[in-house]
């Protein structure tokens, strides 16, 4: 029970410790961990932070890190995919806002691109945003966007927001975004 009661309290120093981004700087260098074992452990990798591409995040370290194996390891829903590939169809554009430090960035990013890639989106609809620990940018891409979450994938037609998944998909990725292309009735995790 002790050490349930400090685990908490420790992780949330451990995020709230990060360093700020020095406005000209596309990446933060994490500190490097504290030496464990008399073993030499691996460094830890930059944070991405700005507009990036899709490939930046499948590039290494990334890549084998965790991309590759999160984006080959999701058995997509089928059915869902043959409705994706029309209601995708009137989006104007997706913003994934993520950071390369979360967790659950790591785990439905590539899931979402595998989606994607498996409804023929247009991929030139899409812009990927990476964020500090403080969920910002040096350009201020977050400003007025309100993400408070990450990964938060927002849905635009005709230039104006539809919905958005913030961190954790309600249902499944596929079924959150059919519902938000479909009747707009969704509602994510963190909605009032």
């Amino acid at each position: 029970m002790y050490l349930k009661l400090c685990v908490l309290p420790l992780s949330v120093l451990m995020l709230l410790a990060c360093k700020k981004l020095d406005a000209d700087k596309t990446t933060i260098k994490q500190p490097e961990t504290s030496e464990l074992t008399t073993t030499q452990q691996p460094q830890v990798p930059e944070i991405l932070v700005g507009k990036k591409e899709r490939k930046d995040i499948e590039a290494e370290p990334y890549g084998s890190l965790w991309y590759q194996d999160n984006y080959q390891q999701y058995v997509t829903d089928k059915q869902a995919i043959k409705k994706l590939k029309k209601a995708l169809k009137p989006v104007s554009k997706l913003e994934i806002f993520m950071g390369t430090w979360c967790g659950d960035s790591k785990r439905e990013v590539p899931r979402m691109f595998k989606i994607l890639d498996e409804a023929g989106f247009d991929f030139e609809k899409l812009t990927l945003i990476t964020v500090t620990r403080d969920k910002d940018t040096p350009e201020g891409y977050e400003t007025d966007m309100d993400i408070t979450n990450v990964p938060t994938f927002i849905f635009y037609e005709n230039g104006k927001e539809t919905n958005r998944i913030v961190e954790l998909p309600v249902e499944s990725l596929e079924k959150d975004m059919i519902s938000i292309l479909g009747d707009n009735n969704y509602k994510h995790i963190y909605a009032k």
